[in-house]
């Protein structure tokens, strides 16, 4: 009898521009591995590398990979590790040339192929202002690339997941609609895109475990798409149920996970604990990805500044009235298109330290001309320094202003974009698009099982005394941007506080929690398997990351706010 495949050992080392310059190394010395792949696009990513783009053609790649490699593309080679990024951004075929270049110059001998088409700039008119247009492929260019004796795979604009997704399918010789194998392999493809959130790190039980210097994670992929997450030995943090589970519900919305290659349900997801640092993940189904690709723009949105004063001791709400009356007086000749003042009550009454003792209040002002956000707006609060409220003082020197970008999700006809493979040898394949289905939600020949609008939850807790205590003392929450939304995942640590969170968190109970929420559109999407609840609230972020329109642009606490919350928790819970 012919034995199994082993299992294809995938490791993330980068889940952000920006993220641990030594991950490269660390992970490629600390154990085993097939694959590394590294995630470095981001809303935020796009608009940086388009400005780079536009100063320079010849850059628009996260150039921190590129020195990674300085010391590392020997050590990978040697180990026969071979490299997937989408650090290529908006120019993967120059990263793929650097690369070239780079091994040549290290006497390396190095295979190196690219996946080019997710640039749709030039391929008509997305409208004014856009200076980058990406349509998000899947893995089957990556997948090509490897099947073509590529050591390094350099991407532009792929999805997250496809990062382990092209990997998997050229290992195991998937093919294009394997989708329960797929499924799987996009679900551990999200555990690990976003490196240490998935072994402890921005975790809401932190206290629980070693969080000094976590070490990456990793997946252990099977033939049929299951995997079980891991980390190599040694290497701070944890890989557990919870902290899996955290980034399951990271950045996700309902229980269809619709990407390029397939549409993942995540309501099929069955995590079970398979050792120390260990977490088996199983049970995925998938079905046929939707005809259309989603597109991101990026464009820029106008022009921003800020001022921060700070209000200290006594009449905190007298002296920001004074100051915001002043400033409006001198925005009356030119007002900015969008003014926005926030007052935080930082502050605390006879306190020991000054800064305990002072509230901020925030002025933040757009425009599409830059004047009107420039000068007109910083020198007027610095001729505010000696006559304005006593005590006042700013948090930095206010500037000039600074251009601001816009993230817009469209959809694109999967088969009008040229998703290519450029093989190590120079040769280019067309990629055809996944087979598919008409869009989620619409009308097919044959349809998947129907998803309920909410699937089946347990029966409530019977009632008993209760205790007023903030929600994180029985469940876990993480959140996160998609566009100009949050999502809000909550997650209950048994099955007793499950029982309880399901009909005590509903939409309406979270907008009395979140007061910010209370004018948009929320939806909740209860994930029974992970015992959890998740709300897209519709809006939240305005235009996106990149327009930074509240204090956590990108909702990345909103969910630890949740759990500060208090409200009536039952005292056999507590």
């Amino acid at each position: 009898m012919t034995p199994p495949p082993r299992p294809l050992r995938i490791g993330n080392a980068s889940g952000f521009y920006g993220d641990r310059f030594d991950a490269v190394r660390e992970m490629l010395t600390g154990g085993p591995l097939d694959v590394l792949t590294g995630d470095y696009l981001a809303e935020l990513t796009m608009l940086i590398l388009g400005r780079d783009r536009a100063k320079d053609p010849a850059r628009g790649y996260a150039t921190t990979f590129l020195r990674q490699l300085e010391d590392t593309l020997g050590l990978a080679m040697e180990r026969g590790v071979r490299l997937v990024t989408n650090a290529g951004g908006l120019n993967p075929a120059g990263l793929a040339d650097a690369i070239r270049a780079l091994a040549q110059r290290l006497g390396i001998d190095c295979r190196v192929a690219h996946v080019e088409g997710d640039d749709l700039l030039g391929v008509r008119d997305w409208g004014p202002g856009v200076f980058a247009a990406n349509a998000y492929l899947g893995g089957a260019g990556i997948t090509a690339c490897l099947r073509g004796g590529a050591d390094v795979v350099v991407t532009g604009r792929v999805t997250d997941a496809a990062l382990v997704t092209g990997p998997a399918a050229a290992h195991f010789g998937w093919a294009a609609d394997d989708w329960d194998a797929l499924a799987g392999a996009v679900v551990a493809g999200h555990i690990l895109e976003c490196g240490t959130q998935a072994t402890g790190g921005n975790y809401a039980f932190f206290t629980e475990h070693d969080l000094r210097r976590p070490g990456f994670p990793l997946a252990e992929i099977h033939p049929d798409g299951s995997s079980v997450i891991t980390k190599h030995p040694h290497t701070g943090g944890a890989v557990t149920v919870g902290t899996v589970t955290a980034q399951l519900l990271y950045e996700t919305a309902g229980a269809r996970y619709p990407g390029p290659d397939v549409t993942a349900r995540l309501d099929s997801v069955r995590l079970a604990p398979d050792g120390p640092d260990r977490v088996r993940v199983h049970g995925v189904r998938g079905e046929a990805p939707p005809r259309t690709l989603k597109t991101g723009l990026t464009r820029l949105g106008g022009h921003r500044n800020e001022v921060v004063f700070v209000l200290t001791g006594l009449d905190i709400e007298a002296k920001a009235a004074l100051v915001r009356d002043q400033m409006e007086g001198a925005m009356s000749k030119r007002r900015p298109a969008e003014v926005r003042w926030t007052l935080s009550r930082t502050d605390h009454s006879d306190a020991a330290v000054q800064e305990e003792a002072s509230a901020l209040l925030r002025l933040v002002v757009r425009d599409r001309d830059a004047a009107a956000v420039g000068r007109a707006i910083s020198g007027a609060a610095v001729e505010l320094a000696l006559a304005s409220y006593p005590g006042f003082h700013v948090t930095a020197p206010p500037g000039k202003g600074s251009p601001y970008g816009v993230f817009e999700a469209v959809d694109t006809p999967a088969d009008t974009v040229p998703h290519t493979a450029v093989l190590p040898d120079g040769s280019r394949l067309t990629i055809p698009p996944a087979p598919t289905t008409p869009a989620v939600g619409g009308p097919v020949d044959e349809p998947p099982d129907e998803l309920p609008d909410e699937p089946p939850l347990p029966p409530p807790l019977p009632p008993g005394p209760t205790r007023r205590a903030p929600l994180g003392a029985v469940a876990g929450a993480r959140s996160g941007d998609k566009g100009g939304s949050a999502n809000i995942g909550v997650w209950a640590r048994s099955e007793d506080a499950w029982r309880w969170l399901a009909h005590t968190l509903t939409v309406d109970r979270l907008r009395e929690l979140l007061p910010e929420t209370a004018p948009l559109k929320i939806i909740r999407h209860p994930l029974p398997r992970l015992r959890a609840l998740n709300f897209v609230v519709e809006g939240l972020l305005g235009e996106g990351v990149a327009a930074q329109a509240r204090f956590d642009p990108q909702a990345k606490a909103v969910g630890e706010w949740l759990r500060s919350r208090h409200l009536d928790i039952p005292e056999v819970l507590l």
